[in-house]
């Protein structure tokens, strides 16, 4: 298996970019240049109603409502952290995928302005995430949310902190959606090394965001930054796991959907063997993204029916 000819020319014109890669330069930098790579490679964003929240605890909330939703409709809801290493990323890089699942899927969407490192180490964005959850969860009546539908679900690190707002919150969520998620901050499965190089998200931008992120080694098993080495994954919603081919986080999210099904939740695995990490936001010219979003999208449709038929049983 090769990478698609589609991610070729990526990769191509990537390395002949004038630009340094992400890891040469200080964070503020390449919050920029994800930035602008996210503009180039987006897909065209749908219509859709689109406001801002403040939670109490000064967490930044975008909304999304279906373009022709109304109002006083009680839809079920996608709460999305997005990717970038706990680093880079924000409301604007990923707003064109939180569009086109809110569309999708027939959902609201919120996607969520956790703070990022290396200004606000670990455990700030865990704690941003999980407090804006609960926020959503307690005020979804006044949101025009239903309170039994709440997913949560997110890319990369935005997946990392799906899955940990999910443990937090057992109960409460009736989804998970993890796009190739970061599960395990000891970096040492098989595919970093076979995927290290050479594929947009290298071994050397990981220990960098690490480096970020988790200042002190001692939190690499903290499970708030690992939920791979939780205590145990029973009684978890059910679950969406995506991974790539060339990616190398594609062991630790395989491994945390075996997990998760080992104890018992339902899982839904899908690997997208001639993609590499970051895809899901590079529609634009990537055909295999829209492809992804749609299967993302039709998921979270049979979750949410799936649910009402749970609750009314």
């Amino acid at each position: 298996m090769k990478p698609h000819p589609q991610v070729l020319r990526l990769l191509e014109a990537v390395s002949s970019s004038p630009f340094p890669a992400l890891d040469k330069v200080p964070a503020f930098v390449a919050r920029r240049l994800y930035a602008e790579r996210c503009r180039i490679v987006k897909p065209a964003a749908p219509e859709a109603q689109v406001k801002l929240i403040m939670t109490p605890g000064a967490v930044l909330l975008r909304s999304y409502r279906p373009r022709d939703s109304r109002k006083e409709d009680a839809l079920p809801a996608l709460v999305y952290f997005h990717g970038g290493g706990w680093t880079i990323g924000d409301l604007d890089t990923h707003d064109t995928v939180c569009r086109l699942l809110a569309q999708g899927a027939g959902c609201a969407v919120l996607s969520v302005d956790y703070r990022l490192a290396p200004e606000s180490p670990f455990p700030a964005a865990v704690e941003d995430c999980v407090s804006a959850t609960k926020y959503i969860c307690k005020n979804a009546a006044a949101m025009a949310i239903d309170p039994t539908r709440i997913a949560v679900g997110g890319d990369s690190a935005g997946g990392n902190l799906a899955a940990v707002v999910s443990l937090s919150l057992k109960g409460k969520i009736a989804f998970q959606l993890l796009i190739y998620p970061a599960t395990d901050q000891r970096l040492s499965g098989d595919s970093i090394r076979r995927n290290g190089k050479g594929y947009l998200l290298t071994r050397a931008l990981m220990e960098k965001f690490r480096g970020y992120y988790l200042p002190r080694r001692k939190d690499y098993l903290d499970w708030r930054a690992s939920p791979l080495l939780a205590k145990s994954l029973a009684g978890q919603p059910p679950a969406l796991v995506l991974t790539a081919g060339f990616d190398p986080l594609i062991d630790e999210g395989r491994e945390y959907a075996e997990r998760l099904r080992r104890e018992g939740v339902e899982v839904e695995y899908r690997d997208y063997p001639d993609m590499i990490h970051g895809f899901i936001v590079m529609g634009g010219v990537l055909d295999t993204a829209n492809e992804a979003v749609a299967d993302c999208s039709a998921a979270l449709r049979r979750a949410f029916e799936k649910r009402i038929s749970q609750v009314h049983a």
